[in-house]
């Protein structure tokens, strides 16, 4: 073998060395930024599709579509009104604790369609919302499983005000001021029967 031909997949073994080290680099640069954005959206994902690299591109398509909603931040007056709404839902919790959530579940699509976010689709709601709110999704999916049984007159109380609390979570992370703090709100400790109809009033006013 000529030294020319060694020389030439000499360098062609480099060329592929260093492209192999640079889809690497690239790959593992993607998945941490991907981790970052969707929090445990992301474990979610692989979890459903078995593996990393098919869960990393159903996130890269969420990314993609959430590109196309024109979304807006609320304005300070929009925001309090929001705000004085879900104070008047959360004191009905008291009377109508099954009103109460139907209309903490209509504040919030209401909020997000104010903020350019789709309001058909639980499905559909959730891929748009895991890119900029990943981190208060667990919240919004527990809240809308209790409104299930809610529907079907199977929820107790205390299901009914951690759905509340649920919600509250995912509608303080929408009415965030722009570049505002969104950590999600803990779901409250279940509380003891005696104290089921007064906890919401207390708890989420804190």
């Amino acid at each position: 073998m000529s030294t020319v031909v060694m020389v030439v997949i000499a360098v062609i073994i480099v060329a592929a060395v260093v492209a192999a080290v640079a889809f690497l680099g690239r790959s593992r640069a993607r998945t941490r930024r991907l981790r970052r954005r969707f929090g445990p959206e992301y474990d979610r994902a692989v979890e459903r599709h078995g593996g990393r690299a098919a869960a990393e591109e159903e996130l890269r398509t969420r990314e993609r579509r959430h590109r196309e909603l024109e979304l807006r931040d609320l304005d300070p007056r929009r925001r309090e009104e929001f705000r004085a709404r879900w104070v008047g839902v959360q004191e009905r919790f008291v009377d109508a604790p099954a009103q109460a959530l139907e209309e903490a579940d209509d504040l919030v699509r209401a909020v997000m369609g104010e903020r350019g976010y789709p309001t058909r689709g639980f499905d559909d709601q959730i891929a748009h919302l895991s890119v900029e709110h990943a981190r208060t999704l667990d919240h919004y999916r527990s809240a809308h499983v209790i409104g299930g049984k809610a529907a079907a007159g199977e929820a107790t109380t205390e299901e009914l005000r951690q759905a509340m609390v649920h919600y509250r979570a995912l509608f303080e992370d929408l009415l965030s001021a722009p570049g505002g703090d969104r950590r999600a709100a803990p779901a409250a400790p279940a509380a003891p029967a005696g104290e089921a109809a007064a906890g919401p009033a207390r708890d989420m006013k804190r």
